[in-house]
C-alpha cells in the first residue's frame, strides 16, 4: 500500500531522481553514491571514507573461519555501523569467485569454492539486513573484458553465491563492469531481465550499476533490467546513461510502467526493512574523509562488542599450516620449547622480523594504496578504515612485557635481520605480506595494477624467511596476504611453525598474539589451495591484449583434481594445537534430502574447535570434480569431550545442472561422502 501511495503521489522528476545517482562530481554528495531525495514523501538520498568506524576482517578471512556463526555476526555488526552512520545500502558482500589467485579483489569475497562463497553470502546478507541496512574477476581490462561462461558452469559455479543471496532475501544486486558472453552486464537481459537468472530465481530487489558500468542508451539498460544507475554522471569509464531516461520515457522507448517498476523495486526494501521509520540520518561527508567540515558530525559507531568480534574472527581465521612442536617432556602435555604455542617461561629473547609487523601508513590515500607496514586489508573501494589498527609489534610488546627481551628488524633488510640474529635468540617471529586491490583509474601499487603480477611475497619475503631460518632453529612465520603465495620454504626444518593470517582487519596484532601464545587455539581452514606455481591453478590473468578488450573463458571443473596436482596446502587444510578423531558416520535419506551424522572427539591436550567438512563425490559419469564441498560445521570441544554433528544435504546439493531441461537433476550412480577420517558410499 505504501508503494501504491507513492506511485500515485510522486511526480515524474521525483521518480527519475530515485533511479539515478546525483553524480560523482556533485559537491553536495555526502555518500559514495546518493540519489535525489523526495523530502515531501520522506524518501532520503543513498562507508568507507569516514571516521570512528571499525576496520573489519575481509571476506576471505571470514571464509577461513568456516563458521556460519561468525559470518552472520560480522554481517550484523557491519549493518549496525552502516545504520549508525545513516547509510541505507551496504555495497556488499562481494561474491566473486576467485577464478585466479592473482585476481586483485579476490580477498573481498569468500574464495574460489562456490559452496563456501554461497554460505558466506547467505549469512552476511542475513546478518546485515537483520538490522535494517541493505545490500547490494580480474582487474586488468575489467572495463570491457568479456567473461564467456557456458550454462552449466554458470549454474554450478558462478551463480550459486547469487542464488544463496536471493534465498537470504537480498535487497539489491550490483551489475559489474565486464561483459558476460559478449553483452554488458548492466544491460544483459539474460542476467537481470524479467526472464533472466535473477528474477527466475525469485529476486525481488533492485539492480544497481557499479560506478560508471553503464553504456549505450537509457532504453537498452532500463528495458534489460537495470533499476538504478550510479553515480549518475559520466566518469571516463562510462556512466551518464540515465540522463536520457526522461526522453526515453517521453518517447515511449521506456514505458511508464517500467519506470514505476524501477522505483518500486528500489523502494520496496526501504519499506520492508523499516528504513522509513526512526532511521538515523546521514551524519558524515565522504568527500571529506578526514572528518573535517560541518557535515561530518563525528558519530562514533564503534562498540566494544564489535572490537571483540573483529578480534575473534581474525583469530578464528588464522590458519596453522605447520607446527613442529617440541616440548620439555616429549609429550603434548609438556611445555613448548620450539614451535607453538609459545611458552613465555621458556622464551627469554624474541626477535621480531619483517616490515609487516609494524604500523602501516595511516596517511595513505582514500583507497589505501600504500605498501608500508602490516597488511590488514587490500586496496580499493573494498578497503576499510585503518584508524584504530593495532600492529603485531605493539601487541607482541604488550604480551611479552618484561618476561623477555624483544629485538626487532622491521625493514625487511636481509643483512639487518642477520645481524640481529647473530645474538642468541630463543625464537624469531617473522612477518611477511602480499597485497592486491582494485584497478580504479589504472592505479598501481609497487607496479601492480590491481591484480598481482606474481605470487611471491613482497619485500623479498621468501628470501627473508630463508635467511632468518638459516641462523634461528625456531623460526615462526606469519603471512598476511590477500590470497595464495609461494611457500617453497615451508619444509625448512628450522621453520617450526607457519600461520597464514590473511587480511584480518584492525585487530591484526592482538588476534595473532592470542594464537601465538595459546590464548586462542587456531581453527582456521584455507579457503583456497596453495600451490608451487601458477600453472597448477589452470587459469591466467590476461595482462596484455593486442586486439582490444579480451575474452576470458571460465571452466567448471577443479583443475588441480582433474590434473592430479597435489598442492602444497590444499583447500580446507588447517591444523590445531590439539587433535580430533571421527567416528560413527551414518547416512539417512528422507524424501529428497539426506542427513549425515558423525561423532567428533577431542583426543588432544588442549581445548579446541574442530571444523569438519563434508565433501561429496558424484558418480563418475556426472562429469563433476572428484569432490565438492557440501557442508561444514563449527564444533568447540574441551579436552576429552565428544559431540555429535549432523549435516543435511538437499536435493540440489546432490544434483548437477541439466542444460536441456534447465533444472538441477540428481544423476544416477554411486555417490561418496568424505570426511577427514571417514568415507562412505551410497547409491
Amino acid at each position: 500500500m505504501k508503494l501504491l501511495s507513492f506511485a500515485l503521489a510522486a511526480c515524474s522528476h521525483e521518480k527519475l531522481g530515485i533511479v539515478r545517482g546525483t553524480g560523482q562530481l556533485n559537491s553536495s554528495r555526502r555518500c559514495v553514491g546518493d540519489t535525489t531525495p523526495v523530502d515531501r514523501l520522506g524518501i532520503p538520498p543513498g562507508l568507507r571514507l569516514v571516521k570512528n568506524v571499525t576496520g573489519f576482517p575481509t571476506g576471505i578471512n571470514t571464509a577461513s573461519t568456516f563458521s556460519r556463526r561468525l559470518m552472520r555476526a560480522r554481517g550484523k555488526a557491519l549493518g549496525e555501523e552502516f545504520r549508525g552512520k545513516g547509510v541505507h545500502t551496504y555495497l556488499g558482500p562481494a561474491v566473486d569467485i576467485m577464478r585466479n589467485p592473482k585476481g586483485g579483489r579476490g580477498w573481498e569475497s569468500f574464495g574460489p569454492d562456490p559452496y563456501l562463497n554461497g554460505e558466506g553470502a547467505y549469512e552476511t546478507v542475513t546478518g546485515v539486513q537483520s538490522v535494517a541496512s541493505r545490500r547490494e574477476n580480474q582487474e586488468h581490462w575489467r572495463y570491457g573484458v568479456t567473461s564467456n561462461i557456458d550454462d552449466r558452469t554458470m549454474h554450478e559455479l558462478y551463480w550459486y553465491p547469487f542464488l544463496r543471496s536471493i534465498e537470504a532475501n537480498v535487497s539489491s544486486m550490483m551489475c559489474a563492469y565486464n561483459r558476460v558472453n559478449g553483452t554488458s552486464s548492466c544491460h544483459n537481459e539474460n542476467l537481470i531481465g524479467p526472464n533472466g537468472l535473477l528474477q527466475k530465481a525469485g529476486f525481488k530487489g533492485f539492480v544497481m550499476s557499479d560506478w560508471g558500468a553503464t553504456h549505450d542508451s537509457a532504453s537498452d539498460n532500463a528495458n534489460a533490467g537495470l533499476d538504478m544507475e550510479q553515480p549518475g554522471d559520466y566518469i571516463l569509464i562510462g556512466g551518464d546513461v540515465y540522463s536520457g531516461l526522461k526522453s526515453a520515457v517521453n518517447n515511449g522507448s521506456v514505458s511508464v510502467d517500467r519506470l514505476n517498476q524501477m522505483v518500486a523495486r528500489i523502494l520496496a526494501p526501504w519499506y520492508r526493512l523499516g528504513q522509513d521509520q526512526d532511521y538515523p540520518p546521514v551524519n558524515f561527508d565522504s568527500q571529506k574523509p578526514d572528518g573535517s567540515g560541518s557535515r561530518n558530525l563525528r558519530v562514533n559507531v564503534r562498540t566494544a562488542e564489535h572490537t571483540a568480534l573483529v578480534k575473534e574472527i581474525a583469530s578464528a581465521s588464522a590458519v596453522l599450516l605447520k607446527n613442529n612442536r617440541t616440548t620439555t617432556t616429549g609429550t603434548p602435555t609438556g611445555t613448548t620449547i620450539r614451535g607453538l604455542p609459545v611458552s613465555a617461561s621458556m622464551i627469554k629473547t624474541v626477535a621480531v622480523v619483517g616490515k609487516d609487523a609494524k604500523l602501516p601508513n595511516l596517511s595513505c590515500n582514500d583507497l589505501n594504496e600504500c605498501n608500508d607496514g602490516t597488511m590488514s586489508v587490500g586496496w580499493g573501494s573494498g578497503s576499510n578504515s585503518l584508524e584504530f589498527i593495532v600492529p603485531p609489534i605493539d601487541a607482541i610488546t604488550a604480551q611479552v612485557g618484561s618476561s623477555a627481551t624483544i629485538t626487532q628488524s622491521l625493514s625487511n633488510d636481509l643483512d639487518e635481520a642477520l645481524m640481529l640474529l647473530r645474538a642468541r635468540t630463543y625464537g624469531s617471529q617473522l612477518f611477511a605480506r602480499r597485497m592486491s586491490g582494485e584497478l580504479g583509474f589504472y592505479d598501481t601499487v609497487e607496479g601492480n595494477q590491481g591484480d598481482r603480477n606474481d605470487l611471491d611475497l613482497w619485500w623479498k619475503g621468501g628470501s627473508l624467511v630463508e635467511r632468518v631460518a638459516a641462523v634461528c632453529n625456531n623460526t615462526i612465520v606469519v603471512v598476511h596476504s590477500v590470497g595464495p603465495v609461494y611457500m617453497t620454504w615451508s619444509t625448512n626444518a628450522n621453520v617450526t611453525a607457519i600461520i597464514y593470517a590473511g587480511a584480518p582487519g584492525e585487530q591484526t596484532g592482538p588476534s595473532i598474539v592470542d594464537v601465538l601464545y595459546g590464548n586462542y587455539n587456531p581453527s582456521g581452514r584455507l579457503p583456497f589451495s596453495i600451490a608451487d606455481n601458477e600453472a597448477a591453478y589452470g587459469t591466467t590473468i590476461v595482462y596484455n591484449s593486442l586486439t582490444g578488450f579480451p575474452s576470458v573463458t571460465s571452466h567448471r571443473l577443479s583443475y588441480m583434481d582433474g590434473q592430479n596436482i597435489t598442492p602444497r596446502f590444499e583447500f580446507g587444510y588447517g591444523l590445531s594445537y590439539t587433535t580430533f578423531s571421527y567416528s560413527s558416520l551414518s547416512i539417512k535419506s528422507s524424501g529428497t534430502s539426506y542427513t549425515i551424522s558423525f561423532t567428533v572427539t577431542n583426543t588432544g591436550a588442549f581445548d579446541g574447535t574442530e571444523k569438519p567438512q563434508l565433501y561429496l563425490g558424484f558418480p563418475a559419469a556426472a562429469g563433476e570434480p572428484k569432490k565438492v564441498l557440501r557442508g561444514f560445521e563449527e564444533v568447540p570441544l574441551t579436552k576429552g569431550a565428544s559431540s555429535t554433528v549432523t549435516m543435511t544435504l538437499s536435493q540440489r546439493d546432490i544434483s548437477i545442472w541439466d542444460v536441456p531441461n534447465q533444472a538441477y537433476v540428481r544423476p544416477s550412480g554411486t555417490f561418496t561422502f568424505m570426511l577427514e577420517h571417514l568415507l562412505k558410499m551410497f547409491v
